[in-house]
């Protein structure tokens, strides 16, 4: 039976067979007895993607209390749900990101810490998904940015949407009418700036 470490584009952990291209964490959320999450869904403001594999080395997942291995479609998913780069197991994404993160947003010298203080903010509610509205149409939004209409997430992959699943992306379905972005706008900025996401191979296909 899988355990419940899948996270979608609203940031939600689900349960499902399904594999992911990156792991990740948000800290310490889940009782290594049970391999079962807490009530609580982050312990620390540092949402990070890391590669699942690195340097040879294996985690048994939930095993143990250190942190929590969740596991994501792709990238954009990742990115949708607030998480960012990882500067240990991913250095040379976590610099481009950064440095994207800089050009987009009007910044300069950011740590880490203070990434993660802005897509706290931009990513939750009173401890829900916070949504966003779109800063221009979905045609015109960049691969790899993830928009929300009612209980469905898609894609934006040359100006189309493509209907998110655990499975892998759909691409024959109805734009979204009103959507909201899912992504936070401080990430939508530095991949306007020239990030790409890695992305799942149905979203190329």
């Amino acid at each position: 039976m899988p355990l419940q470490n899948r996270v979608t584009p609203t940031g939600d952990i689900i349960a499902t067979p399904h594999r992911g291209l990156f792991t990740g964490n948000r800290g310490i959320i889940h009782d290594p007895a049970t391999k079962t999450l807490l009530n609580k869904r982050w312990s620390s403001p540092a949402w990070i993607t890391c590669l699942c594999e690195f340097r040879g080395w294996r985690r048994p997942v939930m095993a143990r209390r250190s942190w929590t291995e969740l596991f994501f479609l792709d990238e954009a998913t990742a990115f949708a749900a607030g998480h960012r780069p990882c500067f240990f197991c991913r250095r040379d994404d976590a610099k481009r990101f950064r440095a994207a993160w800089e050009a987009g947003n009007g910044a300069s010298d950011l740590s880490a810490k203070a990434m993660d203080a802005v897509l706290h903010r931009e990513r939750l509610d009173r401890g829900k998904k916070r949504l966003h509205a779109l800063p221009m149409p979905l045609a015109e939004l960049p691969d790899g940015a993830m928009v929300r209409q009612g209980e469905e997430s898609f894609l934006v992959m040359q100006g189309r949407a493509l209907l998110w699943s655990p499975a892998g992306y759909v691409a024959d379905v109805r734009a979204p009418a009103r959507p909201m972005l899912l992504t936070p706008p401080s990430t939508l900025r530095a991949i306007i700036a020239g990030y790409r996401p890695v992305l799942h191979p149905t979203a190329v296909s």
